[in-house]
């Protein structure tokens, strides 16, 4: 197999990243595999750099200030080495050991996607209903069955992910938006069950910010990839509307329509036509 970069984002884990470390370079020197490590730290104000300076054969790369884990996620993408990259966090949450159970399935797979078996986060109780929702819409819109959109341990070829990263965001949402990138452009997507463990230390996932971030990157996606499943629902609506109110009109103004009805009806013409303009676009283009 070709060299295997392993990206680590870092913001803060102190607590964690040294023994994932450990257990990551003891499985890969088990495996037998030609790999490398790449942790980015992303403006670490404890002692997280330190704690990865110590690991002999480890690369750090680190940017000077907070950027956020999606733009350490592409920083560590731009700089391995390897045709094949996996990635996973360094809060103690993912079965590092799992790495190469990933990559045993990459040659069938485009992509191979630790699904995680339970949320073991911070306000369970919100973010757990959150993800759901968010799951199913970008299941329903990709018209895959998504079993978990967000799990930051993964694996994939480099080339792959190259053509998807000027769209990336730099926040959370990254992991999401190029799963959705993928299946809407018709690339194989493996999910495999593994555990999920509680993180060590703070959680740097903010409830309301980030089920935003992900939720409107979601349609934000789906609009570039496959815009006909976001604007020909919403003109079919649209339309439905204005015929029941022009249905309305008929009986109850003898055939003098409102001007709400025909805003309505003109409305649901133009996002239609909006939504086959952009898949013409979308067509054309092909995969990138």
């Amino acid at each position: 197999m070709a060299l295997i970069s392993i990206v680590i984002p870092v913001y803060n884990e102190e607590e964690a990243i040294g023994d994932d470390l450990d257990l990551i370079i003891e499985t890969m020197e088990q495996s037998g595999l030609d790999y490398e490590v790449i942790v980015v730290d992303d403006g670490s104000s404890d002692s997280s750099p330190e704690i990865v300076r110590r690991r002999r054969g480890v690369r750090l790369i680190c940017h000077p200030y907070n950027r956020g884990v999606g733009a350490a996620r592409t920083t560590g993408v731009e700089q391995a080495r390897g045709e094949i990259i996996v990635m996973t966090d360094g809060d103690g949450t993912y079965p590092n050991q799992d790495i190469p159970r990933l990559l045993s399935y990459l040659g069938e797979y485009d992509m191979v996607v630790g699904a995680r078996s339970q949320e073991r986060g911070t306000l369970r109780w919100l973010r757990a209903p959150a993800k759901l929702l968010i799951r199913l819409l970008a299941s329903y819109l990709t018209g895959r069955s998504i079993p978990d959109l967000n799990s930051g341990f993964r694996a994939f070829r480099k080339e792959l992910a190259q053509r998807y990263l000027n769209i990336l965001p730099t926040s959370h949402s990254w992991v999401g938006t190029i799963t959705i990138a993928l299946l809407c452009d018709g690339y194989t997507v493996k999910y495999l069950p593994i555990d999920y463990y509680p993180r060590k230390g703070r959680s740097k996932f903010h409830p309301v910010l980030d089920t935003y971030n992900y939720l409107s990157l979601v349609v934000r996606s789906v609009a570039y990839f496959n815009p006909l499943k976001v604007f020909m629902p919403l003109s079919l609506i649209l339309f439905l509307v204005g015929a029941l109110k022009m249905g309305y009109d008929i009986f109850a103004y003898s055939f003098h329509f409102a001007p709400s009805t025909v805003i309505l009806i003109l409305t649901a013409i133009q996002v239609g036509t909006f939504g086959l303009l952009a898949d013409l676009i979308v067509r054309r283009g092909g995969k990138r």
